[in-house]
């Protein structure tokens, strides 16, 4: 099972790489640019809290550092390109390749939380866990497409499985 979890999170690697593609061909001012109606109201801050939510389900929830986390800084998203969240999501990468390191055996296994995750589920597997990071980021990279078309720069087909055969 653990090779078809990290044959699949390849691909979702090859996608976003495709997505940075495109976003690397955007003026940083529309990156920038604000839209209250979708994800976190600008292109790159919607990027940079896929990154965050990963690293709070992954790490923090998974090898339970709840108290360590943090989201990116403000500051830091204002001044952010996409060289930065490249370099963001690479650390996820790392991530994943550790979480998958520790749960590859026991991607069925719930992991147990006590009383201090108020609010938050108190058990989840690994592998839900993964998938729901996966697909959140799918769904913001919805948004991220849907922003960019407003703002007037239509990003190319890519219905085909997230670009993957291009």
């Amino acid at each position: 099972m653990l090779e078809i979890v990290q044959q699949q999170y390849g691909w979702i690697r090859s996608a976003r790489q495709n997505m940075f593609a495109f976003l690397e061909e955007l003026p940083l001012h529309v990156l920038h640019q604000t839209i209250p109606e979708f994800g976190r109201g600008t292109i790159l801050r919607t990027h940079v809290h896929v990154v965050d939510s990963y690293r709070f389900w992954l790490e923090s929830f998974a090898f339970r550092k709840i108290n360590e986390h943090r989201d990116s800084p403000v500051h830091e998203i204002e001044r952010a390109d996409v060289k930065y969240v490249r370099k963001r999501f690479a650390e996820v990468d790392e991530l994943v390749q550790r979480y998958l390191n520790a749960y590859c055996d026991r991607l069925s296994e719930p992991i147990e939380q006590d009383e201090s995750w108020q609010g938050y589920p108190k058990s989840a597997t690994p592998l839900f866990l993964l998938t729901h990071v996966e697909t959140h980021e799918f769904h913001h990279k919805g948004q991220i497409v849907s922003m960019a078309r407003h703002l007037g720069y239509p990003p190319p087909a890519d219905d085909r499985l997230g670009g993957l055969f291009t």
